[in-house]
């Protein structure tokens, strides 16, 4: 390759003689490295990245000037006729940097050597520079975070550079001001469009989207979603009305201009609202939603003749589902209930095919021909049933667009849809409407029907088919998880055949052309010519993947999780999953990738090694990063949850070896996946139960039983409540001395979480909603632990209490339905609801604010998920403790255990697991009004707690005489007992009538005596009371052993 004209560009950079000169020079440099990363090797080594990044510090251009194009004036001045040479300078300097970094994860090193994202990010002022530089600058941000991206998953900085600094205070707020901007011009739609997708390629911490929040941004990208609602032509009857009566009601939000993209916007909201229900209720419930699709009452839809849908038949035979709200107009009917095997009515279901394209800008409608009559009782339901129309509009999206918006509708409504904010009526729609979509869309021809290439610029991804149905595997798993129904209507899409032909297809080689690099002779020198900056800058860092291999991985990791979120329920779905042949493969994913250390003066770029390839098949990608090591710990344990796959395939996949081998992985998230899974593997009935004992998984199980991180620990103590489960008393004996018994007292018996609510509502500072809460007692090894694993807040957005209220209220006020009247549902003469707008009737906005509130302490304070994950260890460590003292050789386990921990202590714990908690919550109105005031709260026990400890109980009732004895001696732990007898919950009062069963029940005649006594101290303590107001009890499983309970302590009575 012959070296161009090197001296003379770099000279003009460095020390230009003008700047036409320099202008000259960038555009020289550009023509010569865009497409050609050999050059773009050479120029990096010659030191020309930082006289290139200097550039962007020239002189801003003028506001005014700025301002005057948005508005789209076209005079200029002399002042702005003095910036345009430094302006262009810049615009070609930030493409240049954008062209650097397009060459990936190796260029990003030198750029970040010479703080280039501050600089870049400082042009983010609509009102301080031109549109052309302001795009140009959110355009190579973009090509930065995708360059980000291409780091080989797990081995990369846990912090980006880009997100931290973009999403400080100054510049988010530049963001925020990008994405109000009104103009329909082109070039600020595309400004709009770009930040949109830099969200979208950035936001991956919570801190992250709690800093969007609270800039505004998710409430810009609301708006903007309101306005295509409106330039579609779907403004609903109550917001038409309202237009006729301004003064009660917000203008209706501008529509969209033609050159808007809707997948951006709806990709940029989905990244913002996942993960918390709260930020989910901003969007239904802000003004700018509810103002175009407000929630009305559907006995009103025929009063309006504004929408109808072409295809509508009202002469069909098949009743309609009861409408929610007038959105569904536009949506293919469905039968209400869907007979199981009914292949005759194969012919009501709508096609999968997608209707005629929508005019967004125009829409002229007729009244459809539909009648009050046709809402059913079922639709006047309680209040909490009805949803917003935005559910409809996305599920229509979702049939109507094509491509990514498509896929980008189906990803937000799936959104919704896990926050619980639709009808409880939906899920049976979204099993006939979008699971069939989704799967459709693992298609490999379905993308190429629908593919526009116009799409790519404008989402987070390449419009690929092999990437668009990776991220259609990501959507319907979510969908799907935890829904019978879904799951269901995903296997009768043939959705586990197609899932398994792209797991497949993943482990296939790649193409060369996917390859991440060019090959070259020798690596390209890196020669300064006395440059101005260090070697870092003039060096190349670590390689990372192609667009095509992080695509595989992607595929690869959505394919597990979908597989996962549909096995877990039924063993026919489980077995079609074994079937397809996919087994082996969920163990190859299994295996995590060893980074080799890095070598080469390019650090790495032409070694193979650092990027994961397998050096001897360099198409193959060698090893699996955290994210599908976590999807596949997934996948596995829903296959183990089947008794006759784990004594089968599992274990002839070899399963258990690389499970065992992530037990001990780095990251604290594969460990928690993996030990999950350990906890199907260790049952009794697991063939590799012997085998993973011999490895040594109990000295590690207990090792992380003692882990600071509550979900790790948690799975820690289930698997170790399993393998004690029916196992020799002498493993047993081993697993408690290993666990420790100072450590196991804490792990059941300490209750910090109430105590830092009793401190939380006597206003201690320590305390506060910001400071992680200890267990303020050490372990057994001497450290302090934080078992209620406390969230910790991020840098600069930790929620102080003196904000908390404040941004509640600021939160609520934000909505648009808490600030202005809505249409009031009302009873007419005939009993029927009739709605109007009325300006008179109470303001709902409390009680939105009140829900908001609510919901904001759901997902912000770190003391409510703290009590969870308490109670959840505590009632696993009963359960461990339970599992100890049953099975063969019970009697010398409950010696041990009662010596071990002494006789008291046990049964202190016992009590204090039953008692009630009572907890002053004085002066707590200080810190919030949502919680107790002055007045004194009590804390009953969980079920589970309740039902873990009986269980104990009836264990040491089912050991040898003189351990009913002792039982029975325990005054206090009884009279707890006996309110329990008539508790809400059927297996409470089932593990009641076991207790006494196995007190009356007698092993010989010489106990004779004694159980009598027994039977007697139970009548004194109203306990025979108690099981005759059980013997009609709509429980069968209750009733049956409390006539076995009454028939015993009858017979001991007589």
């Amino acid at each position: 390759m012959t070296r161009p004209t090197t001296p003379h560009i770099l000279t003009e950079l460095r020390n230009p003689s003008s700047i036409s000169t320099q202008l000259a020079a960038l555009k020289a440099l550009k023509n010569e490295i865009i497409g050609h990363e050999q050059k773009k090797q050479m120029w990096i080594g010659l030191g020309a990245v930082v006289p290139i990044v200097r550039i962007l510090t020239l002189a801003k251009g003028n506001g005014k000037r700025r301002s005057r194009e948005a508005n789209g004036a076209t005079g200029r001045g002399e002042h702005v006729i003095d910036h345009v040479d430094e302006d262009e300078a810049r615009l070609q300097a930030t493409i240049i940097v954008g062209s650097l970094a397009h060459g990936g994860p190796a260029y990003l090193t030198p750029l970040h050597a010479a703080n280039t994202i501050p600089l870049l990010l400082g042009a983010l002022m609509p009102d301080e520079h031109s549109s052309r530089l302001l795009l140009a600058t959110l355009r190579t941000l973009s090509i930065i975070a995708d360059a980000s991206l291409l780091e080989y998953p797990g081995t990369g900085a846990t912090d980006s550079p880009l997100a931290n600094l973009l999403y400080s205070k100054t510049h988010i707020e530049s963001l925020a001001q990008i994405l109000a901007q009104t103009s329909p011009s082109s070039i600020v739609q595309q400004q709009i469009s770009t930040a949109a997708v830099l969200i979208a390629k950035t936001c991956r911490e919570e801190w992250h989207r709690t800093a969007l929040m609270k800039a505004g941004i998710l409430g810009n990208l609301i708006t903007k979603l309101a306005g295509f609602v409106m330039s579609m032509g779907f403004v609903l009857p109550a917001a038409a009305a309202s237009m006729s009566n301004p003064p009660s009601v917000e203008p209706l939000p501008a529509p969209a201009s033609p050159k808007a993209k809707l997948a951006p916007i709806l990709e940029a909201i989905g990244v913002i609202i996942q993960d918390s229900k709260l930020r989910a209720s901003q969007l239904i419930l802000s003004s700018s939603i509810v103002s175009v699709l407000p929630t009305t009452n559907p006995e009103m839809i025929s009063d309006y003749a504004y929408i109808s849908r072409a295809t509508f038949d009202s002469s069909h035979p098949h009743s309609r589902q009861a409408l929610l709200n007038p959105m569904e107009l536009f949506l293919p009917r469905t039968p209400s209930q869907q007979p199981k095997a009914s292949s005759t009515q194969s012919a009501a279901f709508p096609p999968l095919g997608e209707f005629g394209p929508l005019g967004r800008h125009t829409r002229t409608v007729s009244a459809p021909n539909w009648t009050p009559e046709q809402t059913t009782s079922e639709t006047k339901s309680s209040g909490d049933d009805y949803e917003s129309p935005l559910m409809a509009w996305l599920l229509y999206l979702t049939r109507a667009e094509k491509g990514c918006t498509r896929l980008m509708a189906a990803w937000v409504l799936t959104l919704l849809y896990r926050a619980g904010l639709c009808s409880k009526r939906r899920e049976s729609t979204l099993a006939l409407l979008l699971v069939p979509l989704l799967v459709r869309m693992l298609d490999e021809d379905f993308l190429i029907i629908e593919n526009s290439p116009k799409v790519s610029n404008h989402t987070t991804f390449q419009d690929s088919g092999l990437t668009v149905r990776a991220r259609a595997s990501f959507v319907l798993a979510m969908l799907v998880m935890d829904s019978p129904e879904l799951q269901r209507a995903a296997v009768d899409a043939h959705a586990i055949t197609k899932l398994s032909l792209l797991l497949k297809k993943s482990y296939d080689p790649l193409p060369a052309s996917s390859q991440s690099s060019l090959w070259t002779a020798t690596a390209i020198e890196a020669t300064s010519l006395d440059c101005l900056d260090g070697p870092s800058a003039s060096r190349l860092g670590q390689s990372g993947l192609s667009h095509g291999e992080i695509n595989v991985l992607t595929s690869r990791e959505g394919v597990l999780k979908a597989l996962a979120a549909i096995a877990p329920f039924k063993d026919e779905y489980r077995k079609a999953i074994i079937e397809s042949g996919v087994v082996p493969l969920i163990t190859e994913s299994l295996k995590p990738y060893h980074s080799n250390s890095p070598s080469g003066p390019d650090g790495g770029r032409n070694g193979a090694s650092r990027s994961g390839r397998n050096t001897a098949n360099p198409s193959t990608l060698s090893g699996n990063p955290i994210p599908i090591l976590i999807a596949a710990c997934n996948a596995a344990r829903a296959l183990s949850r089947s008794v006759n796959i784990l004594r089968t395939s599992l274990i002839d996949a070899g399963v258990a070896r690389p499970l065992f081998a992530l037990l001990s992985h780095s990251d604290m998230d594969v460990q928690i996946a993996a030990t999950a899974v350990v906890c199907n593997l260790v049952l009794e009935f697991s063939p590799m139960r012997e085998a993973i004992i011999d490895e040594g998984v109990l000295g590690i199980l207990c090792e992380q039983a003692h882990s600071t991180n509550a979900k790790l620990r948690l799975n820690a103590v289930w698997a170790l409540k399993h393998l004690v489960s029916s196992a020799p008393n002498e493993i047993k004996m081993s697993c408690f001395e290993e666990l420790g018994k100072d450590w196991l007292i804490q792990l059941v018996c300490d209750d910090t979480e109430d105590s830092a609510l009793a401190s939380m509502g006597r206003g201690d500072d320590d305390m506060g909603a910001g400071t992680p809460i200890g267990m303020g007692t050490p372990n057994a090894a001497g450290e302090r632990v934080d078992i209620l694993n406390a969230i910790e807040e991020p840098r600069d957005t930790a929620l102080h209490d003196d904000e908390y209220d404040e941004d509640t209220v600021s939160m609520a006020d934000s909505i648009g339905a808490l600030s202005r009247p809505q249409p009031v549902f009302l009873a007419g003469k005939d009993g029927r609801n009739t709605s109007r707008p009325s300006s008179s009737r109470a303001n709902p906005s409390d009680m939105d604010k009140g829900r908001l509130a609510a919901m904001k302490e759901t997902d912000l304070y770190p003391i409510r998920q703290a009590r969870r994950d308490d109670t959840a260890i505590q009632e696993q460590g009963l359960d461990f403790m339970r599992n100890l003292i049953c099975g063969q050789g019970a009697p010398e386990m409950i010696d041990f255990l009662l010596e071990k921990l002494g006789q008291k202590k046990v049964f202190d714990i016992l009590c204090a697991k039953l008692r009630p908690k009572t907890i002053n919550a004085f002066n707590r109105e200080k810190r919030h009004p949502n919680f107790y005031g002055n007045e004194t709260r009590t804390i009953q026990p969980q079920p589970e707690i309740i039902i873990s400890v009986c269980y104990i109980l009836v264990h040491l009732a089912a050991g040898q005489p003189r351990h009913r004895q002792l039982l029975i001696s325990q005054t206090d732990l009884l009279r707890l007992l006996v309110p329990l007898f008539n508790h809400a919950h059927r297996t409470v009062r089932a593990s009641c009538a076991w207790i006494i069963i196995n007190l009356t029940w007698i092993d010989d005649t010489s106990d004779q005596m004694n159980c009598k006594a027994r039977a007697i101290e139970l009548r004194n303590l109203g306990i025979e009371q108690r099981l005759q107001s059980l013997e009609h009890d709509p429980e069968l499983d209750v009733k049956e052993r409390t006539k076995t309970a009454l028939h015993q302590l009858g017979d001991l009575l007589r």
